[in-house]
């Protein structure tokens, strides 16, 4: 009988633990080799391969994040219908969705938690583990089981809960839209005397009041306290005021006192009437403290770019601290034909250098993560406070904030769920942002910047700079991501956007430091800031010339279809625009598709005609005819109960009688 050790005996007289202790005690650097069949070798084999199908796990796990997509999509359609329908319809929408919550909610928690013992407990979770990871390595999927169907039901629920809250804010700003003393007032046109608080800086209209009056101004109000037929209502709806001259001084912050007469917004609009100022405004108090220093600093701004004339006068003063007053008509017309518009006024781009600019300072600084975080976001609030905390600034921070976190860090699917976090926490601030092109826009640049941004930049070949390749990056997928919702707004196709936007992505950074950095320095060192305000003018004045030249190109502006019809045409080409880059910078990866193509269209090919022989030669069996080579006839086999007859068929030339034939003529 055997013992242990002499059963496990290696040939050169060795046990199986002691032959790889001699082998691992070898020369250091060298691989080591175990046999198969010993236990240590087992051993060390499956730590080697779940290793590597760990590492291919998680390699396979790094995809986009999508568990907020659903929340941020049902808050925004709330949001929507909040601007539609009337509180009525809002409560019972928030009552539906309150029960809808309740159910999934009730049924996620009905799921009961297994209990397993200590020691199976490690034996089957690490089994578990094994089977997800072997399932992963072989490409596929996790099993759905009773876990994921509760983590669905409760991320659904907190979509709903979301939601709710979103419809409960947007049925409160309906009820001061939809009724009340404020309500009748606008329904019945009436003129009155309004008490108004300015918030948000005055906008130029370009089209003719019906009165002829030629400069006009539009200018967000919030109505405090009105005066019709005799009694004084207080309120607290949001106006847009439309005025003449005197209107465009108004400062954010601004208490005034205007007559003029209310009307009817647009269908879907978040305001709840336009009053239509018929003289001056009468200050009654000016701006907070916090808002009167940023006022007069962009004005003070404004100014100090005038006296560089030409284009820079208006855009420099438009992309450092958001002021359009004294922009070209010319200009703003050849910015929106290349698609440029984003560039004349604060966006998310100027957002993301500030904030960009700040962390690299502060990491120079050796400050660590956290500190310089906290830096350089006081940085942007400052920042945000100097062009003005207008709606579209704070939106324009926030999409820029997210659009830096994922170029930088590089991950997609935490990019994502960031963006949908911004999405909810603006909606459920401001529901009215939900039915806001501007909104909508920002949105579709940031996705196509988490999305398809750092994808982009890896496609590019590896000698390009990957500043250079940021700077093709961005514009491209914020431009692919922006035309359907463009055509919407401006039916034509800007045929140089991508180029111009290209070519002015490398001047927009040095006109938004050195411009801001003169706005910070004009009231303490106004050479310094001078000195600073003529080189950002340079560059806002060659971002001019690049929009004019590529404006005054042939076929700049293309006819496009209106409507949904034209948003669809637009994104299908929005897609094969990115596909074609795809093709074009992978050749190889299309060489080997195409042959791996072409190989799957011929065994496919060979399959079916093997299949066709097969069928063919089942079809000649059936019919009872057998060629046998090598005899020359053609033999007839009879299927009959038990017997299998043969006979020769008649030969022409064969022995015995030959069947005679009649002569012409014969009867």
């Amino acid at each position: 009988m055997l013992t242990p050790e002499a059963h496990g005996r290696l040939p050169g007289g060795s046990s199986p633990v002691s032959q790889p202790a001699k082998r691992l005690s070898g020369t250091p650097g060298r691989r080591v080799r175990l046999p198969h069949g010993h236990l240590t070798g087992r051993l060390l084999s499956r730590s080697t391969r779940d290793t590597a199908l760990r590492r291919r796990l998680t390699e396979r796990t790094r995809r986009t994040d999508l568990r907020l997509v659903l929340p941020a999509l049902l808050v925004w359609g709330t949001a929507v219908s909040g601007n539609w329908l009337s509180p009525a319809e809002l409560a019972g929408l928030c009552a539906a969705l309150t029960a809808a919550a309740g159910i999934l909610l009730l049924f996620a928690g009905r799921g009961k938690v297994g209990r397993v013992g200590f020691g199976h407990g490690k034996v089957r979770s690490a089994r578990l583990r094994s089977a997800r990871a072997v399932r992963a390595a072989a490409g596929q999927g996790p099993r759905p089981g009773p876990a994921a169907a509760r983590s669905l039901r409760a991320t659904v629920a907190v979509a709903l809960l979301l939601s709710l809250a979103a419809g409960a804010h947007a049925a409160l700003e309906a009820s001061r839209r939809h009724e009340g003393a404020i309500a009748e007032a606008v329904a019945a046109r009436a003129a009155v005397v309004a008490e108004l608080e300015i918030a948000g800086a005055p906008r130029r209209l370009r089209i003719p009041g019906p009165g002829g009056l030629a400069d006009r101004w539009a200018v967000p109000v919030m109505l405090k306290t009105m005066t019709f037929g005799g009694h004084k209502v207080a309120g607290g709806a949001r106006l847009v005021v439309m005025g003449g001259a005197a209107w465009e001084h108004a400062v954010p912050g601004q208490r005034l006192r205007a007559p003029g007469k209310l009307r009817p917004a647009a269908p879907g609009e978040p305001d709840a009437g336009i009053l239509t100022a018929t003289s001056a405004p009468t200050v009654l108090r000016g701006p907070g403290p916090w808002q009167q220093g940023p006022g007069e600093l962009r004005r003070a701004f404004t100014a100090a770019a005038a006296r560089f004339g030409g284009d820079a006068a208006g855009l420099l003063p438009g992309m450092v601290t958001g002021d359009t007053s004294a922009l070209d008509a010319e200009l703003e017309a050849a910015m929106k034909t290349v698609g440029m518009t984003h560039l004349t006024a604060v966006s998310g781009a100027n957002c993301s250098l500030i904030l960009g600019t700040l962390l690299l300072a502060a990491r120079t600084l050796r400050l660590p993560r956290t500190a310089a975080a906290v830096a350089s976001l006081a940085g942007l609030a400052l920042f945000v406070l100097m062009v003005g905390p207008d709606p579209s600034v704070l939106r324009a921070a926030l999409m820029g904030s997210v659009g830096l976190a994922s170029m930088t860090f590089g991950r997609v699917g935490r990019g994502l769920s960031l963006l949908c976090v911004a999405i909810i926490a603006l909606l459920l601030a401001q529901p009215v942002l939900a039915t806001s092109f501007g909104f909508l826009l920002s949105v579709l640049a940031t996705l196509g910047i988490v999305v398809t941004g750092r994808r982009i930049m890896d496609w590019l070949p590896p000698a390009v700079p990957r500043w250079a390749a940021a700077g093709v990056a961005v514009p491209l997928s914020a431009q692919l991501f922006c035309a359907p919702a463009i055509v919407l707004l401006q039916p034509q196709f800007g045929a140089y956007a991508l180029p111009a936007n290209v070519a002015a992505a490398g001047l927009v950074a040095p006109v938004t430091l050195l411009g801001t950095a003169a706005a910070a320095l004009l009231p303490a060192v106004p050479a310094a800031a001078e000195l600073l305000m003529a080189a950002a003018a340079f560059f806002a004045g060659a971002v001019a010339g690049i929009a004019r030249w590529f404006a005054a190109l042939p076929g700049a502006a293309l006819p496009w279809p209106e409507g949904a019809f034209g948003a669809a045409t637009m994104g299908i080409f929005s897609a094969t625009v990115l596909a074609a880059g795809w093709l074009a910078l992978h050749p190889a990866a299309v060489v080997r598709a195409a042959l791996a193509a072409h190989a799957r269209v011929v065994a496919a090919l060979e399959r079916r005609s093997r299949a066709a022989a097969r069928t063919a030669a089942r079809q000649a069996l059936r019919r009872g005819l057998e060629h046998r080579s090598g005899r020359g006839t053609l033999r007839v086999r009879k299927p009959t109960s038990g017997r299998n007859h043969e006979w020769l068929l008649p030969r022409p030339n064969g022995p015995g009688p030959r069947r005679r034939t009649p002569p012409p003529g014969a009867t």
